[in-house]
């Protein structure tokens, strides 16, 4: 598997893009990004977006990647989210309100969305990928995704603060390639962190301590707020027994 980096930050500046991660150049997790960080070729190549929640930051260009791909006649691309995710963008979100109901659009035979509820824990194809949505625990239903192909596997933890599910199943696999897991605020801002459902490094620590061999995980660290950048990335420098790494806009990784 490819994993090209869209959008790795907590927040928006000129020089930092909210979450989007591209696999193979035809699933994406999460759409933070999707449209700020990829030409139009590779935004028509997309087959499917894995949504881990409804806050603005992991959905937004699923406006304007709709509406790209609806002038291009591409075929609907795969929004899949939980039932609760889904039902958020359904009525807050493409509800001819805030954005068009690009479900129906250009045409109900032909949209350019079209929505696939994900049960946690069950396993399903989506896009030549084995996906697997796990609840964790932010603000609003959120999920990690496992995803497995062709003897690879990676995990999205998406936005969350402690969990333990998530834990139990990755250490389940017989094999873990890629973690990519959040973190977003400094110690110092412990107490916002727990409000806001997020990592600081120091809850991170915590966290890698429940996979059995933390060291032997390739661990990205993505989410970290812009403002607090410096502070997060030498924090998360002094955490020992684990192999961590920060990803850069553009990175690509080949597992």
């Amino acid at each position: 598997m490819r994993l090209f980096v869209a959008g790795c930050h907590g927040g928006e500046t000129p020089k930092h893009r909210t979450s989007a991660f591209v696999l193979d150049g035809t699933l994406a997790m999460d759409a933070g990004a999707l449209t700020s960080g990829l030409d139009v070729k590779a935004q028509c190549k997309l087959k499917a977006v894995l949504v881990s929640h409804a806050h603005l930051d992991h959905i937004r260009d699923l406006a304007t990647i709709a509406d790209n791909r609806a002038q291009c006649g591409m075929p609907p691309l795969l929004v899949c989210g939980t039932e609760f995710t889904i039902g958020v963008l359904k009525k807050h979100f493409f509800n001819d309100l805030i954005w068009p109901n690009f479900a129906v659009i250009p045409s109900a035979k032909a949209p350019a969305i079209e929505y696939v509820s994900l049960e946690p824990e069950v396993r399903v194809e989506i896009a030549g990928f084995t996906v697997r949505a796990v609840c964790v625990t932010h603000t609003i239903e959120t999920c990690a995704f496992i995803v497995e192909r062709k003897g690879k596997s990676l995990v999205y933890s998406g936005d969350t603060g402690p969990t333990t599910r998530l834990w139990q199943l990755v250490d389940e696999l017989p094999r873990l390639d890629l973690l990519l897991m959040e973190v977003s605020f400094p110690n110092e801002q412990h107490v916002l962190a727990r409000v806001s459902g997020h990592h600081t490094p120091e809850t991170l620590d915590a966290e890698l301590r429940k996979l059995r061999a933390p060291k032997d995980v390739p661990t990205l660290l993505y989410h970290i707020k812009p403002i607090f950048e410096g502070r997060v990335e030498r924090e998360c420098a002094r955490i020992r027994g684990a192999n961590l790494a920060v990803p850069r806009l553009g990175d690509e990784l080949l597992l």
